[in-house]
C-alpha cells in the first residue's frame, strides 16, 4: 500500500476512507470520492488525449498525471435502470464513440489476407481439436454426463465452425481487392459493469483501449452477454447510429458464430453448465443470424423499421 498512500499523499486525498472494490480502491475524501487503479502496461493514456479531441469525453475524468503508477479518476455513482434499458444506453454510446472517432487507413492485400490466414488457422484449430475430443468420448463404454452432453450435440459445434469457413471465404472475396479499412477507437472491454448511468453516461475501465475495426467491440460484448440479452435489438440500436459496412458485418458474424474451445478441466457440475452454455449461445447465434439470410435472400432490409 505504500505506492497507494504516496499517490494519496501527492494528490492531497486524504481519506476519510478507502475501500476495496474487485480491482479499484474507492477512497472518500474531502475534495470528494475518486476511484484509484493500478495501471496497467498496456493502456495508452494518448487514447484519452484523442477522445478529447474527438469531442468524446464520456469517462470519468482524471486527475492524475501520467507517470503515476495509478490512475486516478471521478466517482460517478450509478444510478438503477433495469438492465435491458442499460445495455441500450451503453451501445448507442459506443456506436457514438466509433462515429466520433472514425478514419481510414491504407491497406493492401495482405492486412486483409493475414485477418483471413488468422482465422483460418483458428478454425482448423478448432475442429481437429473437436474431432479428438470427440473421438476419445465415442470410445468409452460410460460417458460421463458432460461427455455424453457435448457428443448429443457435437453436430451443430461442427455445424458452426463450417459455417465460418464457407462465410470467411465470401468475406475474403468482398475485401481482397479493397484498400482502405474502417478503424475507430474501441473500447475493448465491453460489458454491461463498464457502463454507467447517472446525468450523463459514462465507460469505464478503458485498460484495453486501442484503434480498430469497429466490429471487435461488438464481437466482446456478444462474448460477455450472448444469453443475457436480446442482440438483435442491440445491434439494430447500435446500427441506427454506425451502420457496419457489408464486410464488417459478415466478418463479426464469422466470429460470434465460431464455438470456443471446451477443455474438459472442471468439476462434472461445472462441466455440464459449460456446455450447455455453448451450445445455447450456438442456437442463439443461428436465431440472430438467420434473419439477415433470409432477408439477403430476398434482397429486404435486415432490419425491421421502428
Amino acid at each position: 500500500m505504500k505506492t497507494l498512500n504516496e499517490v494519496l499523499r501527492k494528490y492531497d486525498l486524504k481519506p476519510n476512507y478507502y475501500r476495496k472494490n474487485g480491482n479499484v480502491t474507492i477512497v472518500d475524501s474531502k475534495r470528494g470520492k475518486f476511484v484509484l487503479k493500478q495501471k496497467k502496461e498496456t493502456l495508452d493514456e494518448s487514447i484519452y488525449k484523442y477522445l478529447e479531441s474527438r469531442n468524446f469525453n464520456y469517462y470519468p475524468s482524471m486527475i492524475n498525471d501520467e507517470e503515476d503508477l495509478y490512475q486516478i479518476s471521478e466517482y460517478i455513482e450509478d444510478i438503477q435502470m433495469p438492465s435491458d434499458q442499460k445495455m441500450i444506453d451503453m451501445i448507442e454510446l459506443v456506436a457514438l464513440l466509433h462515429y466520433k472517432t472514425t478514419h481510414y487507413k491504407e491497406v493492401d492485400e495482405d492486412d486483409y489476407k493475414k485477418i483471413y490466414e488468422d482465422i483460418t488457422n483458428n478454425i482448423n484449430y478448432l475442429y481437429s481439436y473437436y474431432i479428438d475430443v470427440i473421438s476419445i468420448i465415442e470410445t468409452k463404454v460410460y460417458m460421463s454426463p458432460s461427455e455424453y452432453l457435448l457428443a448429443r450435440n457435437i453436430s451443430k459445434i461442427f455445424a458452426s465452425i463450417e459455417f465460418s469457413r464457407g462465410e470467411l471465404e465470401k468475406w475474403y472475396n468482398l475485401v481482397k481487392e479493397k484498400r482502405k479499412q474502417r478503424l475507430v477507437v474501441l473500447h475493448n472491454n465491453l460489458e454491461i459493469n463498464h457502463f454507467i448511468r447517472n446525468k450523463n453516461s459514462y465507460l469505464v475501465s478503458w485498460d484495453k483501449a486501442k484503434i480498430d475495426i469497429p466490429i471487435f467491440d461488438l464481437y466482446k460484448l456478444y462474448k460477455n452477454h450472448a444469453l443475457d440479452f436480446d442482440f438483435e435489438g442491440i445491434f439494430r440500436a447500435y446500427e441506427k447510429t454506425y451502420p457496419l459496412l457489408e464486410e464488417e458485418r459478415k466478418l463479426l458474424f464469422i466470429l460470434i458464430t465460431l464455438p470456443d474451445k471446451i477443455e474438459f478441466n472442471d468439476s462434472e457440475y461445472k462441466m455440464c453448465k459449460k456446455i450447455s452454455r455453448q451450445i445455447d449461445t450456438l442456437y442463439k447465434t443461428e436465431a440472430l443470424l438467420s434473419p439477415y439470410y433470409s432477408a439477403k435472400k430476398e434482397n429486404k432490409p435486415y432490419y425491421k423499421e421502428t
